[in-house]
């Protein structure tokens, strides 16, 4: 059973009950008495003498602001931002994979020329990145992703981070890469170098073997879980199994996700993330609005088996598991995200300027470039003013300040409004 209006969320949970109180974090467990006593005081229902003492707690919390009255956001000071704090780079938009799934085959983002970055437009983007991006910061990331393999242009990777580190010293900033990689080209000088020089990888690989094989295949169809296993595995024990996560993708195939992150537990992986697909209807994969139950069950399963594990001494990180409860983001990233076309842009190899790397070819997202800066400073505007306030489903929903309105490159594929939403 549960239930919620706009300021709280109230819910049970094997047999315990809890309060989640939407604007401070906070998350209560009570009592089976409270929380029907809770029940009756938000739909003013006559109640008994012996819930008399829960309704002056209750009262009490109300008087301070908790659970009934939230906190008001000053919308205009709390989402604005100092400038881009982050870059995205796909170093090239060729792929030695075919995912069924990638967002780059769908948008056919490969025939896009020129396809990879070259030295000299690395260099025009620091530049301009260290001297009128957020210059008062003292701290970027600069991340190397997916949309392509990124190690398909290692050189550029290491030319990159090569003229960062010059540029630190310059300019008094510390850059922090990441990485995110298919593992096929991983070899021990790759994970030397990301050993020194990324902040976190990211090592893609969806699970079991036969789901893995089936979503993640070469680009002539052949499997690709055997390849990679032993390099990841490797990897992740060169970095004392932290600042790293195997990431993988659920689809409508494998509802039963909870063994493969299960799965990648058991071949030893500490940090692990399994997300559902993003896709639109008419996929075979996508997920379905009936596949909804199973999925809420696996998540259950698999965090009764997580506490498990803690417990015997064999525990690891799931992603979607590590919420701060009693802190949590800052203002800003509460309502309003990752900060895409804000915070955070995406550079593409001949150095155009995107709210981020899922916005690429969409030209109406065409902020700049290199060689002229921000051009269209009405996109990032846009950008500025979307957050969970301006989201017509996301407004009074309980869990607004933890998903932030989701991603605006999803509800604009699939709604084509950055203030839409997917799902």
């Amino acid at each position: 059973m549960s239930y919620g209006g706009k300021h709280y969320h109230a819910f049970t949970y094997c047999g315990e009950y809890f309060l989640f109180d939407t604007f401070h974090y906070i998350t209560l467990q009570v009592s089976e008495e409270f929380y029907s006593a809770f029940f009756k005081y938000v739909n003013d229902k006559d109640i008994s003498i012996e819930e008399q003492k829960y309704f002056e707690t209750l009262q009490q919390l109300q008087e301070n602001g908790y659970f009934f009255a939230g906190k008001a956001f000053d919308i205009e000071n709390d989402l604005t931002t100092k400038g881009i704090a982050s870059l995205s780079f796909a170093p090239i938009y060729q792929c030695n994979f075919r995912c069924k799934y990638c967002f780059a085959e769908k948008r056919d983002s490969y025939n896009i020329q020129p396809r990879a970055f070259d030295k000299n437009t690395v260099i025009k983007t620091l530049d301009w990145f260290t001297q009128t991006a957020y210059p008062n910061s003292k701290g970027y990331r600069l991340d190397f992703v997916s949309g392509g393999e990124p190690l398909m242009n290692w050189q550029v990777v290491k030319d990159l981070v090569a003229y960062g580190r010059e540029q630190e010293k310059l300019h008094n900033k510390k850059f922090r890469f990441t990485l995110t990689t298919n593992g096929v080209l991983l070899n021990d000088e790759v994970m030397e170098f990301c050993n020194k020089e990324m902040g976190n990888v990211v090592l893609s690989v969806d699970g079991r073997k036969e789901v893995h094989d089936y979503m993640r295949p070469f680009r002539k169809g052949a499997g690709s879980y055997d390849l990679i296993i032993p390099k990841f595995q490797k990897f992740a024990e060169s970095r004392n199994q932290d600042k790293y996560y195997v990431r993988g993708t659920f689809t409508h195939h494998n509802l039963d996700f909870s063994k493969d992150v299960l799965h990648l537990a058991d071949l030893g992986f500490k940090q692990i993330s399994v997300e559902p697909v993003v896709a639109a209807d008419t996929e075979e994969y996508a997920i379905r609005e009936e596949d909804i139950p199973q999925i809420m069950e696996e998540y259950d399963a698999l965090a009764k088996e997580m506490i498990a594990r803690e417990k015997a001494g064999k525990g690891f990180n799931f992603f979607h598991f590590m919420i701060d409860l009693t802190g949590g983001p800052c203002v800003y990233k509460r309502l309003s995200g990752c900060g895409s076309g804000t915070e955070y842009l995406a550079v593409t190899p001949w150095g155009d300027f995107y709210p981020c790397h899922q916005f690429v070819g969409e030209e109406q997202f065409l902020m700049g470039n290199v060689d002229e800066g921000i051009t269209h400073p009405e996109i990032r505007d846009k950008f500025g003013k979307c957050n969970v306030y301006t989201k017509e489903a996301c407004k009074d929903c309980f869990a607004r300040f933890y998903c932030s309105g989701g991603c605006a490159a999803n509800a604009y594929h699939f709604q084509k409004d950055i203030n839409g939403n997917y799902g």
